[in-house]
């Protein structure tokens, strides 16, 4: 059984939000709240989830804001939700054992770091052992917590929830955590429907993508500011834009 993405619906009576990777952008992400905030309170919808797909930290400037948003507000509400991404694994990864070479030190952990008010210096082993002691004791305990406790994948409706994407042929049940959080050629080639359309993020593009089997909504939000979030209600969708100064909403 497979299902295409025009007639994919969420559960009856719930309206999903999925939001795309943030990025260390917490302003853009505290704007999308705002706007959804006003959609549910101008339209009551009788339930509704807000999905966010992983990816909170590195290379925007507030990755600790974002973790602490994110932490106090799926607290909270349990109708709010939060996957891991891998570079929110990196990042634990690297306050266990700090590698020159990881995923941290490489593509955007400075950045998190200065947001924690930690200079991180990756081009220097002594150095990089330095910022790494201050970093490991400048993180709470409770972000470090909230991270390690994600999941990383949901299902609602005919909508599968992920990072990254799926191996194709196997079962969503049976999908193993590093494809789900890493994968990109095999899942973005395959031409088949899958169970569920899958949401993800993880590839930036310039607008989301639109598939008969996946969507893809990750903007690029710490570089482009333009954070993107897919609305469910039914088999209706759309799309919502939040950028520092305003925001849009594109029909499917």
């Amino acid at each position: 059984m497979s299902v295409h993405y025009r007639d994919a619906a969420a559960p009856k009576g719930m309206r999903i939000y999925a939001i795309g990777d943030v990025h260390g952008r917490r302003d853009l992400l505290d704007r999308m709240h705002e706007l959804i905030a006003a959609e549910i309170e101008r339209d009551r919808p009788a339930d509704w989830r807000i999905i966010h797909l992983g990816d909170y930290v590195d290379r925007g400037p507030d990755s600790a804001g974002v973790v602490e948003r994110l932490a106090h507000r799926t607290a909270d509400d349990p109708r709010v939700l939060a996957l891991v991404g891998n570079h929110d694994l990196g990042f634990l990864d690297f306050l266990a054992v700090p590698q020159q070479d990881g995923l941290f030190a490489t593509h955007g952990g400075v950045d998190t770091a200065r947001s924690y008010g930690v200079g991180l210096n990756v081009h220097d082993p002594v150095a990089l052992t330095d910022g790494w002691t201050e970093l490991e004791a400048a993180v709470p305990a409770r972000h470090r917590d909230f991270l390690a406790s994600l999941p990383f994948s949901l299902a609602f409706g005919d909508f599968f929830f992920c990072h990254a994407g799926i191996r194709p042929g196997v079962p969503l049940a049976q999908q193993a955590p590093d494809d789900l959080v890493w994968i990109r050629q095999e899942f973005h080639r395959w031409p088949h429907l899958h169970p569920k359309v899958v949401v993800h993020g993880h590839t930036p593009t310039h607008e989301p993508g639109i598939f008969g089997n996946r969507v893809n909504l990750d903007t690029g939000a710490w570089e482009s500011g333009r954070l993107t979030a897919l609305v469910i209600e039914g088999t209706e969708k759309r799309f919502l834009q939040a950028t520092a100064g305003s925001a849009a909403i594109r029909p499917d």
